[in-house]
């Protein structure tokens, strides 16, 4: 995790959480080893840490159309860290459960050479018909996804310019206004819960599903490994929010780009029957984008004028990189 380093990063952050929610939230990836914990200023990153470290456990619940009820939580902590930081640790995690609507259950603490481990199991329940994985895409089924993409990325890039304009300025004043949205998505992002009782309702069993982490194009090849087959994504279809456009201009950068590898969107791509058309067309937030074909036809991004480009996953890569 990247930490925070100078006065002015911490009043842009603080800025930037008060500007959309008063909520503090930043990125937290799971086991990870945090060695300046005993300081002011991380103490800023960790108050709503566990809001967003809870997502990456409730949010495979999610993916798989069940609904987290438990978690276990254990820590292992260092002698840098105090018990206030502790009390405001735990204060996020007490957030971040009533507002999901589960109960933590137990866990364990250990002593910490480094920092802070924090390690979560999330436990749900589904009837086996209702699971879905990731293997089950069949060819001609169509290729759905939540919401839209790469918001949170350019939410992220607003900060680190601010950041680098501001740098060493006494009382920084950043410009957020018109990137709310982005802000928002970036540091309080959620589980779409209500996708999956959408889908329900409708009587709709996605045959594969996967959540948005490290960009749509990491998540369609996953789908595509795991199911043997491949997709067609139609760029003319790539959900982009306006202010995600808007900013990309701005900053020339390619939103398609940041739809594609940004990650941490935590939307629903998932994949359903050719005969559940109409059903999932008329639900509201969900977009249709591709179909799956056959695995000889390989994992495809076809351009407006018809031209086709192979999906290349260049996110984070979990199991790759250190």
């Amino acid at each position: 995790m990247r930490k925070l380093n100078t006065i002015t990063e911490i009043q842009l952050l603080n800025c930037a959480y008060t500007h959309i929610l008063g909520l503090w939230c930043k990125k937290l990836d799971q086991l990870e080893e945090h060695k300046k914990a005993d300081l002011p200023t991380d103490a800023i990153e960790y108050w709503l840490n566990k809001y967003r470290k809870q997502l990456d456990e409730k949010k495979g619940c999610t993916q798989r159309v069940l609904f987290p009820e438990q978690i276990t939580l254990s820590l292992g902590i260092s002698s840098k860290i105090s018990v206030e930081f502790l009390d405001d640790f735990y204060e996020g995690v007490e957030f971040a459960c009533k507002e999901a609507g589960v109960d933590l259950v137990g866990g364990d603490t250990s002593a910490s050479v480094t920092g802070l481990v924090i390690n979560i199991t999330a436990i749900g329940r589904a009837k086996k018909s209702e699971i879905t994985y990731r293997s089950g895409a069949k060819e001609h089924d169509l290729i759905c996804l939540t919401r839209n993409l790469g918001a949170p990325y350019m939410g992220l890039r607003l900060l680190e310019r601010e950041r680098r304009v501001l740098e060493g300025i006494d009382n920084p004043q950043p410009q957020f206004e018109g990137y709310e949205y982005l802000l928002q998505r970036y540091l309080k992002p959620r589980a779409r819960y209500d996708m999956v009782t959408s889908l329900r309702k409708e009587g709709i069993v996605p045959t594969s599903m996967i959540d948005i982490t490290d960009g749509l194009a990491s998540e369609v090849l996953q789908i595509c490994k795991a199911s043997k087959c491949g997709a067609r994504i139609y760029l003319e279809r790539m959900p982009l929010a306006k202010q995600t456009t808007a900013l990309a201009e701005e900053m020339n950068i390619d939103p398609v780009i940041a739809a594609l590898n940004g990650g941490e969107d935590y939307e629903l791509l998932f994949t359903v029957p050719l005969a559940d058309y109409d059903k999932v067309s008329k639900l509201k937030d969900i977009r249709l984008i591709g179909h799956i074909t056959k695995p000889e036809l390989g994992c495809m991004l076809v351009t407006r004028d018809g031209g086709e480009m192979e999906l290349k996953a260049q996110g984070w890569q979990a199991l790759t990189e250190a």
